[in-house]
């Protein structure tokens, strides 16, 4: 979320709750569609949905949300109520779909400080439109009696139209919210607020509720109580109450006569202490159960906070490197010191593991989304495919996610629109009719793999290699190149091999978007294909981007540091294993293998650093499937590092490849973090 929030906490509350009623909205319309058509319980959680978000939206003064979420709370509302039998299923999908949309797009305007002012009038008249054949099939006896919620939200009805109305009926209501909901105060406002759509008069206790932050600790402890004046039934404002979000428990009673209301509102501070409402008694069980629950065991944090809390954990770390690591106590002998320093070090893991997992966030939410995606490209693509979730419960670092959702979407897209066939051709070829796109998760040490992998044609090499040489992109000869190296091609900028411009692909806008997005978080992007079987696109991200542990080296009087996870041995080594092919390239033989050697004094220009090779070190590092050495000085041991990205200035320089970023030394020197996999590249 946009720092412009943090000091806006009921609007962050509002971003927060909305979207989150978003999400549930779409997981049980696409539940819906799968069993065929709305249930009472779909229909009854829409429509508790859309009556929070258009009661939420209200209050925020953001009208054009309100009005819309407004027109599909009737639509459910009669849904719920007349229970018609001939609904097209799948327009009403359509429509709701169409809604989410809309107000995702104007939630966003908001995130961005932007005045959410998307007009809603023509799907609102869609809705109507909708609604309207229905009702003529299913005439209301008594429609004006069942809803409660007829008006839109900015129309207040008047007293003077409810003047010629003799019978009023009179109610009080005690809410108590759930444990640690928090704004207990603004939530009252809420009910308040959507109250004056129908009453006459209200009154409410603590009445104090937007000027006294205070009137929170009252509102828990004794309950939020209003009165209401409504020529509603019980049964509807009953009705009304009971869809208050994060809702407890509910007394709901109706006062006998005018007179019993009137007297609350006369004089409310003496009235409730001569007459307090009483709460009502708990059973033993469920007075325990209540103690019990009072200490929250789940609390919402805003993520600016925890962005936070891990600069101070990461400048922690650096601190206690330079504390240990001083040169000042360097080859002293101090058994205290080292003691404390070994429990200091203990400490600071311990801390950073637990801010660690803080972070972390399950990948289940942005898998989820995946079906949005599979469901609208089915209908506008006319093909059938099913989406497989596995690993979903896999975590990694909220800021990875945020960096990973685009990029996973568009590889489903691609996978639908490129690499699944028509219904029609996978029966010609005798394939199930119904293509699979199957979305995996998994940990591998530091890293979690994302893979992507589709049934349906593979890629086609002649195809790429035709369009690589149409754009020039190809960089050897193809005698040379492996079929992982063609069909790597796919990720090169504006390469596309689909020829008719769909709303999904052909623009030139293509695979290179994915690699970049992923190698924004250091992560990685293969793929791998079989003709007429299936293509399979694994994504390499890390698990978190702060600290890991690193192999402080040494070359000249440069520092660089390699990530512990990359490095496959080190060792020293001898003249005899060296081999130079007819280029000049060096290798050395291990085991029987070979592999190349990087310099990395000639890759960045450094001097006085050792060129006599067997004065060196060799550090092995592995990057997927391909090993490589680096040669440097020597090796300076093994630290936790904080990352810090480079600067800007630095970054646009495109001749300085393989750094990841960079950290500050326990001697408060500065080290560069190598990035293997763009140096197995650039070797």
């Amino acid at each position: 979320m946009s720092g412009q929030f943090s000091n806006e906490p009921m609007l962050d509350m509002y971003i927060f709750e909305t979207s989150q009623n978003i999400e549930q909205l779409e997981a049980c319309i696409l539940s819906s569609e799968k069993t065929s058509c709305y249930t009472e319980v779909a229909i009854n959680e829409i429509f508790r949905i859309m009556h929070t978000i258009k009661g939420s939206s209200a209050m925020m003064l953001f009208n054009n949300i309100s009005l819309l979420a407004h027109s599909i709370e009737d639509l459910f509302y009669f849904l719920r109520e007349e229970k018609p039998k001939d609904i097209d299923c799948s327009t009403l999908s359509d429509l709701i779909f169409e809604g989410v949309d809309f107000i995702k797009v104007e939630l966003q305007k908001i995130k961005d400080g932007n005045k959410a002012d998307g007009d809603s009038s023509l799907l609102i008249e869609k809705i109507k439109e909708f609604l309207e054949p229905l009702k003529q099939q299913n005439p209301s006896k008594n429609e004006s009696e069942k809803s409660a919620f007829k008006q839109p939200p900015h129309y207040y009805i008047a007293s003077e139209n409810k003047s010629s109305l003799s019978n009023f009926n009179y109610f009080k209501a005690t809410i108590f919210f759930e444990d640690g909901c928090e704004m207990e105060n603004i939530r009252g406002y809420t009910i308040v607020h959507n109250l004056k759509e129908f009453a006459e008069d209200i009154y409410y206790l603590p009445n104090d509720i937007i000027d006294n932050d205070d009137s929170v600790e009252v509102i828990r402890k004794e309950g939020f109580k209003v009165f209401v004046k409504t020529d509603k039934s019980y049964e509807a404002m009953n009705d009304f109450f009971n869809q208050t979000i994060f809702l407890k428990e509910l007394e709901f009673i109706q006062l006998e006569d005018k007179e019993e209301f009137l007297q609350f509102n006369d004089s409310s501070q003496t009235i409730i202490k001569d007459n307090p409402v009483k709460v009502p008694q708990l059973h033993s069980e469920e007075q325990e159960r209540t103690t019990n629950f009072t200490n929250q065991s789940i609390i919402s944090v805003n993520v600016a906070k925890l962005d936070k809390l891990m600069d101070l954990v990461g400048e922690m770390v650096i601190a206690e490197a330079m504390v240990t690591q001083n040169p000042e106590v360097r080859g002293l002998q101090l058994d205290n010191f080292q003691k404390a320093a070994r429990q200091l070090h203990k400490i600071t893991s311990e801390l950073q593991d637990m801010v660690m997992s803080i972070r972390m966030v399950p990948l289940s939410t942005t898998f989820q989304k995946m079906h949005r995606i599979v469901r609208d490209m089915n209908k506008k693509l006319g093909k059938e495919v099913q989406l497989e979730l596995i690993g979903e419960e896999t975590e990694v670092d909220k800021n990875i996610i945020e960096h990973i959702s685009d990029p996973l979407m568009h590889l489903v897209r691609n996978s639908i629109d490129h690499g699944i066939e028509t219904m029609e051709d996978r029966e010609i070829i005798g394939k199930p009719k119904a293509g699979k796109v199957t979305l995996e998760a998994k940990n591998s040490g530091s890293d979690v793999f994302i893979i992507v992998k589709d049934d349906g044609r593979g890629l086609n090499k002649e195809k790429i290699l035709e369009r690589a040489r149409k754009n020039s992109l190809l960089t050897k000869p193809v005698d040379e190149m492996t079929d992982k190296d063609i069909y790597n091609l796919i990720f090169l900028p504006g390469f596309s091999t689909k020829d008719n411009i769909t709303e999904f692909s052909g623009r030139g806008v293509g695979m290179d978007v994915v690699v970049k997005n992923i190698e924004t978080v250091g992560g990685m992007v293969s793929i791998d294909s079989t003709a007429g079987v299936g293509s399979t696109i694994t994504t390499k991200i890390p698990l978190t981007l702060a600290i890991i542990d690193g192999m402080n080296i040494q070359v000249g009087n440069s520092r660089y540091t390699i990530p512990i996870t990359a490095i496959k041995e080190s060792f020293k080594p001898k003249e005899a294993d060296l081999i130079r092919d007819p280029d000049g390239n060096e290798m050395i033989m291990v085991r029987g293998q070979c592999y190349p050697i990087i310099r990395l004094h000639q890759v960045y220009k450094v001097k006085k650093a050792i060129t006599e090779f067997t004065e060196g070190i060799l550090i092995m590092v592995g990057q997927d499937e391909k090993n490589f050495c680096l040669f440097a000085d020597k090796l300076l041991g093994q630290q936790q590092v904080v990352i810090k990205t480079l600067p800007n200035y630095l970054k646009k320089i495109k001749k300085i490849q393989g750094i990841a970023g960079c950290t500050l030394l326990g001697d408060g020197s500065i080290s560069l973090i190598l990035d293997t996999s763009r140096l197995a590249n650039k070797e």
